[in-house]
């Protein structure tokens, strides 16, 4: 008989269901879950997806004050307003981080150690928001630049998925290279709920980074892209398939997905699968499906590929 406090507080022509056996089937599956992944002891809790969304919305409006906060900022006021929220955003951050590394220890309470680690943590990545807030201009630059669209700069951050994306991929990326891998994870799924965008904070992508539309576009942990690249919705950047060991677990952190040169296009729907090279100022038509590589210059069509394909015998 379970000893679970019981919740007999509606009167018996109000209880339309049967909480009280719900909550104890909850209880026994949270349990079994417990023991499945040798967690008896008590768990410690992940970091906070709510947290952190209002972490990284703070830290990007600190960065772009003049165009992202609510409130009207002149002259010193912004100066006030970066401080202030920077330090509030970076002390709720090492909690979070705090809370990361008590969980893959295993440990309930959070020891002295932990606390100074997530503080280094986050004492670093402060002192690459600079770096970061550069980054980012270069990829708002791309994007009123890449757009006929686009009025302003500042309808571009405030408008374009793809800028979203890219901000919180940046954050997350700072995050991932200093240890805090969870916490990464999570500011990436955060853009990827907002925008359609799913970019892994593995990835390595250098400035000038544009996402016309966005949504669907999917890039992987080891992908690699370079300067002045611009993907359309619909883009995939992933791997072409998964090694397994001896055990025949998937090999874990093995490059696997494409690297992109320098100057690129890929337009919507395509699919570029394996640890291939895209050279330097290549096209890569709409809805292509390509696990080769291809030299510089390249001027890749649907057609083609097609073509190819029954060439080889493989088409259909």
């Amino acid at each position: 008989m379970s000893t679970a406090r019981r919740i007999d507080s509606q009167p018996a022509n109000e209880q339309r269901w049967d909480i009280n056996a719900i909550v104890d089937e909850l209880r026994d599956l949270r349990q079994a879950s417990l023991v499945a992944r040798q967690r008896l002891d008590q768990p410690a809790k992940l970091p906070s997806r709510a947290a952190l969304t209002s972490i990284v919305e703070s830290i990007i409006t600190a960065l772009f004050p003049n165009r992202l906060a609510s409130q009207a900022l002149d002259g010193e006021s912004v100066d006030y307003f970066v401080g202030h929220t920077l330090d509030r955003a970076l002390h709720e951050l090492v909690g979070q981080i705090v809370r990361e590394l008590r969980f893959v220890a295993r440990g309930a309470i959070a020891s002295n150690e932990q606390r100074d680690q997530a503080t280094a943590i986050v004492r670093e990545f402060a002192s690459q928001l600079p770096q970061i807030r550069s980054l980012l201009e270069t990829d708002i630059a791309a994007a009123y630049e890449g757009d006929p669209a686009a009025r302003s700069v500042d309808e571009v951050l405030a408008c374009y998925p793809g800028v979203t994306a890219i901000a919180h991929y940046r954050l997350a990326h700072a995050l991932f290279k200093l240890g805090a891998v969870l916490v990464a994870r999570i500011v990436a799924e955060i853009a990827h709920s907002l925008t359609g965008i799913d970019i892994h904070p593995g990835a390595r992508i250098r400035g000038s980074f544009f996402i016309d539309h966005g949504t669907g576009v999917v890039i992987g942990e080891t992908a690699v892209i370079g300067e002045h690249v611009r993907l359309y919705h619909g883009v995939t950047l992933g791997a072409k398939r998964f090694q397994v060991d001896e055990d025949g677990s998937l090999v874990k952190g093995n490059a696997r997905h494409p690297t992109v040169e320098d100057d690129v296009v890929i337009y919507a729907g395509a699919t570029i699968l394996g640890r291939i090279t895209i050279g330097r100022g290549s096209v890569i038509g709409g809805n292509v499906w390509l696990t080769r590589s291809v030299p510089p210059g390249s001027n890749i069509t649907q057609a083609q590929v097609r073509s190819e394909s029954f060439d080889e015998g493989s088409g259909i």
